[in-house]
C-alpha cells in the first residue's frame, strides 16, 4: 500500500517537509526491533538520499542494524564519499556489498517468461538475487530509498531495481542489463513497464514476499527559475502502485522534448559523480534519442580516470570497445570472457551511438590512446572546457560567440532528451 504521496509537476517539498512526511509515516509503521537502510551511492547523491537516510538514523536510533548502500558493481563508497553523502552518521553502520561473492539467491525467473517480456530478445533464466546480509539479517523493515528518474536498463530507476540490482549478484545484474540492451534502450527508456521491470516485479511477487521491504521514492527536477535542484514528489510504500506514481511524475518532470533533432550537443560530467565511462556514458544515454543523425555529442568529463567501476569489467571496455549493438551481439557468441560478463557487454551496446552520431570524449584522466582504442573520438580537456565553460554556459540552447548552435546539459544524470520522431 501507498504510506504516503505528494508530488506534482510545480511542487517543491522543502527538507522539513520532507522529514515530517517520513518521520509521521515510520511511526505510523509501529515500533521495529532492526532496520536495514539501503540507500544508492554517491552517483545518485542529487535523489536526497543523504538527508533521508539520516532522519531514518534519528528516527529509529539503535533500531538501525545497518545501512548498505546499493553500489550494484559499482566501487565501494571510501570515508570521502560517505561523508559527503551522510555526513557524520556512524560509520560503523555501514556495510559494503559485494556484488560476486555476497548474495543470496531467493529463486529464479523461468527462461520461458523472460522470452515472452522480451519479444523473444533473449530467452534465458534470471535469478533474483540480494545482498546475504539482506536476507539473513533478521530485519523487521527494510527501507530503501532512491529517485524515480529515467533509467537507460529498466525504463525509469529505483524500487526494486534498488534491491535485486543495486544489491544483486553477478547473474542478476548481467542478465538484466543484457536483456535490456537486448530489447532496445529507445524502447525502454522513460517507461514505467518494460521487460527488465517485469522481470524484477515477477521475482518480488514469487520470491520475496517475506522481505519486509518499504520503498522511499523522490522525484527531483531542476527550478528554471533558479537553476536549483528542488523535489517534486515524495512517495513512500510498499507496492507497485506507489512507484507507479513516482514514474508518472518523473515523467512529466525529468523528461524534455526538444523540438527539432539536436546537431550538437555539449554534456558536463561533474568530477565528484562521475569517474569513469560507465558512470559517464549516461551522457550517451540520455541525450542519443534527441540527437539527429550525423550530430555530435561532445563529452566534458574532468573526472573520468577510468572504464569500469569494477575492475574485471574495466578490462573488458579496454578490450574490446564500443563497437555498436550488431558486432557486441557477435562478439558475445565468440568470446567466453564477454559472453560471461552480460552487464559489460550491455554496457558496450548502450555506449554506442551505432554509427549515428558522433561521440567525443574529453576525459581528465584517460588517454588518449585509451579513449581512441574503445571506439571513441577524443579532445583535450583544458581546450574545450575554454571553448564550453561550464561556468558560463545554462541548460538548453545556446549560441556561442562564434554563432555556432549547440544544446548543453550540466547533468545528464537528472533527466532524458528526446525528439518526439524517437519517442513512438
Amino acid at each position: 500500500m501507498t504510506h504516503f504521496e505528494r508530488g506534482s509537476a510545480a511542487d517543491v517539498i522543502s527538507p522539513e517537509e520532507m522529514g515530517a512526511a517520513l518521520h509521521a509515516t515510520l511511526r505510523g509503521l509501529g515500533a521495529k526491533k532492526k532496520v536495514l537502510l539501503v540507500p544508492p551511492d554517491i552517483t545518485r547523491a542529487h535523489s536526497q538520499a543523504g538527508p533521508l537516510t539520516r532522519m531514518a538514523v534519528e528516527h529509529f536510533g539503535s533500531a538501525v542494524g545497518g545501512i548498505l548502500p546499493a553500489i550494484g558493481t559499482h566501487d565501494p563508497m571510501p570515508e570521502r564519499e560517505i561523508e559527503a553523502m551522510f555526513g557524520d552518521l556512524p560509520r560503523s553502520l555501514f556495510r559494503t556489498h559485494d556484488f560476486r561473492t555476497g548474495v543470496a539467491t531467493l529463486g529464479e525467473v523461468p527462461a520461458e517468461f523472460v522470452r515472452t517480456v522480451s519479444g523473444g530478445a533473449v530467452e534465458y533464466p534470471i535469478p533474483i538475487q540480494v545482498a546475504q546480509e539482506m536476507q539473513e539479517g533478521g530485519f523487521d523493515l527494510i527501507l530503501s530509498i532512491g529517485q524515480v528518474v529515467p533509467h537507460e536498463v529498466i525504463g525509469m530507476a529505483n524500487q526494486t531495481k534498488n534491491i535485486f540490482v543495486g544489491t544483486g549478484g553477478v547473474d542478476s545484474i548481467h542478465r538484466t542489463h543484457f536483456l535490456g540492451a537486448a530489447y532496445g534502450m529507445e524502447r525502454i527508456m522513460g517507461r514505467a513497464d518494460t521487460p527488465v521491470r517485469r522481470v524484477l516485479s515477477y521475482g518480488a511477487a514469487h520470491f520475496a514476499t517475506h522481505l519486509p521491504i518499504v520503498y522511499v521514492l523522490t522525484v527531483v527536477g531542476t527550478d528554471p527559475a533558479t537553476g536549483r535542484l528542488v523535489v517534486r514528489g515524495l512517495y513512500i510504500g510498499d507496492d507497485d502502485a506507489t512507484f507507479q506514481k513516482a514514474a508518472a511524475l518523473s515523467l512529466e518532470v525529468n523528461f524534455t522534448l526538444v523540438p527539432k533533432p539536436l546537431r550538437k550537443v555539449v554534456v558536463y560530467l561533474d568530477p565528484s559523480e562521475f569517474k569513469s565511462t560507465w558512470l559517464g556514458n549516461k551522457s550517451i544515454y540520455r541525450t542519443r534519442m534527441a540527437i539527429a543523425d550525423g550530430g555530435e555529442l561532445i563529452v566534458l568529463a574532468p573526472g573520468v580516470v577510468k572504464f569500469g567501476e569494477d575492475a574485471g569489467i574495466d578490462g573488458l571496455i579496454r578490450k574490446y570497445g564500443y563497437v555498436g549493438t550488431r558486432e557486441v551481439l557477435e562478439l558475445v557468441k565468440k568470446h567466453p570472457d564477454l559472453g560471461a560478463s552480460l552487464s559489460a557487454a550491455a554496457h558496450l551496446m548502450h555506449g554506442s551511438s551505432d554509427g549515428r552520431f558522433s561521440i567525443t570524449y574529453c576525459p581528465g584522466g584517460v588517454t588518449r590512446e585509451e579513449i581512441e582504442h574503445a571506439n571513441f573520438r577524443y579532445a583535450p580537456l583544458a581546450e574545450m572546457m575554454r571553448r564550453y565553460d561550464p561556468a558560463a554556459l545554462r541548460d538548453g540552447f545556446q549560441t556561442m560567440p562564434d554563432g555556432e548552435e549547440i544544446f548543453y546539459i550540466s547533468n545528464p544524470a537528472l533527466g532524458l532528451w528526446a525528439h518526439r520522431d524517437r519517442m513512438q
